[in-house]
């Protein structure tokens, strides 16, 4: 595949021998805010899309064609790699496939296949059952070979495990996600540092952490996830939590009669939603 492509940039910002800070995203407008500020890569949470499009819970409720919907938007939006929360795949090997195809047409750099049984619910929120081990397997294996044969993606695999079965079970899954030629490999909700210095010490591939606040995982500063040997940081609600806040705090002002007091000026918003760009594009045509 040409360097060009969003795997193979996203391939060789994983090469880096260095943690990569990646806050996710929730539509066209957080993914160009994480862009501009300096971020090299994002994920589309599917918590965070559910809770933003919808207004539901991350559930299992949204659809994989809302899912792409939202995905296009997104990646249409930056130029940095981006990764999509591809859930189970949506049904059975031949859904994963079509899934993972659908990704890469819409211009994702990765996607993410876990192991819940569906519906799928979020990772920190009592998984209480995953899949067996051969259906956890088939579906990465058709992952992978979606890729091998024309829909170049990076593969995610994740495991929820731990919470719902123990942490060897989920060790032992990963450890077969990566032998079947998963390229990043996510352990979700691990309980201590403890568990996560473990994980990275025998997950043979780029390890992901999820650092969700008030989780079940401890959250970590950079330096410490570096030092277990992380090589991506995902922070998933991080930008929807503070932007309800913001517009919470927006709307007791409103009621109160106030100009809300943390915003960006007009003329801010007209720049990062592309005004300034717009009308350069025209004057070009303006004889």
């Amino acid at each position: 595949m040409p360097d060009t492509t969003p795997a193979a940039r996203l391939r060789a910002l994983l090469a880096r021998d260095q943690l990569h800070l990646m806050p996710c995203c929730f539509d066209a407008l957080s993914a160009r805010l994480i862009e501009q500020a300096g971020f090299p890569l994002t994920f589309m949470s599917g918590f965070a899309v559910s809770a933003a499009r919808l207004a539901l819970p991350d559930t299992g409720l949204i659809t994989v064609t809302e899912m792409l919907d939202q995905g296009r938007s997104i990646c249409q939006a930056v130029d940095i790699p981006v990764i999509g929360d591809g859930d189970t795949g949506h049904g059975n090997p031949a859904n994963v496939r079509r899934t993972v195809e659908q990704y890469a047409a819409a211009g994702f750099a990765g996607i993410m296949i876990e192991d819940q049984v569906a519906p799928k619910r979020c990772g920190h929120t009592g998984v209480k059952a995953v899949v067996e081990r051969s259906e956890a397997l088939r579906r990465i294996r058709a992952a992978v070979e979606a890729r091998e044969d024309g829909a170049d993606l990076v593969i995610v695999a994740r495991t929820d495990a731990r919470s719902a079965v123990g942490l060897d079970e989920a060790l032992w899954r990963v450890q077969a996600f990566a032998d079947l030629g998963a390229e990043v490999l996510f352990l979700e909700a691990p309980r201590d540092e403890r568990e996560m210095e473990r994980f990275c010490r025998v997950v043979p591939g780029w390890a992901m952490a999820n650092m969700l606040e008030d989780g079940l995982t401890p959250w970590l500063p950079p330096e410490r996830l570096a030092e277990l040997g992380y090589r991506l940081a995902a922070y998933p609600l991080s930008l929807l939590s503070s932007a309800v806040a913001a517009m919470q705090g927006a709307l007791a002002d409103l009621q109160a009669g106030r100009t809300p007091g943390t915003r960006v000026s007009f003329g801010e918003l007209r720049r990062i939603v592309g005004f300034d760009d717009y009308e350069a594009f025209l004057e070009r045509y303006a004889e």
